[in-house]
């Protein structure tokens, strides 16, 4: 091409800026402004409705053109920001989300600027998180030889050692042929308290919903294991092939820890997979006082968890520990020209990480745990934990302690499930459960507190969520915040039962 005819193309652009200093002022004003978020959220309510016209103002037409960068950061500022979900706040107590951390923040912006890809290669970002990998095994007892991936949270990390437990089932040749090699229908067992991303792993997987068992729960919502042997009896006689048990290590609902040493060893006896959704409940393994109620955990076949649950890192990051790396090598390794590994060079380096796991394009999430882990160290975390343990217990009594407030579980954890009851425990209606001096039922009691539940939202006093436990409405405090304090307890308590009374007097 001649320099005539390169005078007539099109000039060449980027997207990086074209003032470098304007955008790191930009950037140094963005920190500055996060700092002061983080550091003052405790000024802000738990919770602030996002006002009707923002869902308007949020559906623009698509640009078509540049906006200078300051004006976006406005929008930002304006529309999104004091909306947040806010599961930062020292009582947002739903979903057991953790809040975060500033320096995980920053470790994210390293990351999104180092903007790598750690599917494949030879580059610090795989041996990082190599090395995430290798801590986890260690803080959970599975040996050198497991292996393990990094997921966006528990759900994938579910699926992840789903995946595994049926491919390898009978070494049926699955993953090339397909469920239909399999003589029988397979079959997966867990309590009625298993998480729903494990039924929805079932049916992705091809097993189908209808063949997850669900077994009944004991008074303390933990698994029946005399059922569970009942039900692998019954589908074995009825010629179907159980191949997988779930175990919980800390239930959605009330934290309820499984019997983990005795499904091991039913799960050993019956030839099954034994995998474990430790998502939260798994976390308290740092502490010696639950040497025994985790027991089992250390033999588990395969086991999820989340560092941005109870171990209050940025979203998103989850890790699935496999206890056989060939097995979960094998499930998901699928060569191809253009991924092949080399001698030297960019291609060089260890096993890709594409060959443990669906993705092939993956995040950088290793580098905020790699960071925080660092700056904390695990004993720090394990202090985290136990003081979330105690303000469960704290809240616990404060509860028993009020006449009008009344517990609907047992606090096996981290999790406090509670309702507001004029009537009080001492006071029973004819079917044996709470009534007030007015009669309230069941029904009215649920309104009641589904009612108490959204004023504490909207007066942005506090966010708990919400489950239904043996028909009645809980309120649910799932405590896995670091910036919790007894203080905010002291509030919850004080504004629950000033809203019932208020509600009450109606």
């Amino acid at each position: 091409m001649n320099s005539k005819q390169a005078a007539t193309l099109a000039p060449e652009e980027t997207l990086d800026p074209a003032d470098w200093n304007e955008l790191r002022q930009l950037g140094h004003q963005m920190i500055n402004d996060m700092m002061d978020y983080l550091q003052n959220v405790r000024e802000r309510p738990a919770w602030s409705a996002p006002p009707a016209d923002l869902a308007v103002l949020l559906r623009e037409p698509l640009p078509q053109q540049p906006q200078p960068a300051a004006g976006v950061y406005s929008d930002f500022i304006t529309q999104v920001l004091p909306f947040n979900k806010n599961n930062i706040h020292p009582r947002f107590w739903a979903w057991v989300e953790g809040g975060g951390t500033a320096f995980g923040m920053l470790a994210d912006m390293l990351a999104s600027g180092m903007n790598a890809n750690l599917a494949i290669g030879n580059h610090a970002p795989v041996y990082v998180e190599r090395q995430v990998l290798e801590w986890s095994k260690e803080l959970f007892g599975f040996p050198d030889t497991a292996s393990g991936i990094l997921t966006s949270g528990g759900s994938m990390a579910n699926i992840t050692a789903l995946v595994v437990a049926r491919n390898q089932f009978l070494q049926s040749g699955i993953k090339q042929k397909g469920l239909r090699t399999v003589p029988a229908q397979l079959v997966v067992y867990g309590s009625s308290e298993t998480h729903n991303c494990i039924l929805k792993g079932v049916e992705v997987i091809g097993i189908g919903s209808d063949n997850f068992r669900k077994v009944p729960v004991d008074g303390d919502y933990r698994i029946r294991l005399d059922l569970l042997e009942q039900m692998i009896r019954t589908d074995r006689e009825a010629g179907l092939l159980p191949f997988c048990l779930i175990g919980n290590a800390g239930t959605v609902n009330t934290g309820a820890i499984d019997d983990l040493a005795g499904l091991a060893a039913i799960a050993g006896r019956e030839k099954l997979w034994f995998h474990i959704d430790g998502a939260f409940g798994a976390i308290p393994k740092l502490l010696p006082e639950f040497d025994d109620r985790l027991k089992g955990l250390e033999v588990a076949d395969s086991l999820s968890f989340d560092f941005h649950k109870w171990l209050y890192m940025n979203y998103e990051v989850g890790c699935v520990l496999i206890r056989d790396g060939v097995a979960h090598r094998d499930a998901f390794t699928s060569p191809v020209s253009y991924l092949l590994s080399h001698e030297r060079g960019l291609s060089a380096g260890p096993d890709p990480f594409a060959n443990y796991g669906m993705e092939l394009s993956r995040g950088f999430k290793a580098l905020k745990v790699w960071m925080l882990l660092k700056e904390h160290g695990i004993q720090k975390y394990a202090r985290l934990v136990r003081q979330n343990l105690d303000q469960a217990q704290y809240l616990g009594q404060l509860i028993a302690d009020s006449p009008d407030l009344e517990l609907v579980a047992g606090i096996s954890l981290n999790i406090v499930c509670y309702r507001y009851n004029p009537g009080g425990p001492g006071e029973k209606g004819a079917n044996g459960k709470g009534l007030d001096k007015r009669g309230l039922d069941e029904k009215s009691l649920n309104d009641l507190n589904r009612e108490i539940l959204m004023r504490l939202h909207e007066q942005g006093i506090a966010v708990p969520s919400y489950t239904m436990l043996g028909g009645r409405y809980a309120i649910r405090v799932a405590i896995t915040n670091h910036r919790s304090s007894r203080e905010d307890f002291d509030l919850l308590v004080s504004a629950s039962r000033r809203l019932g009374h208020e509600l009450t007097l109606l």
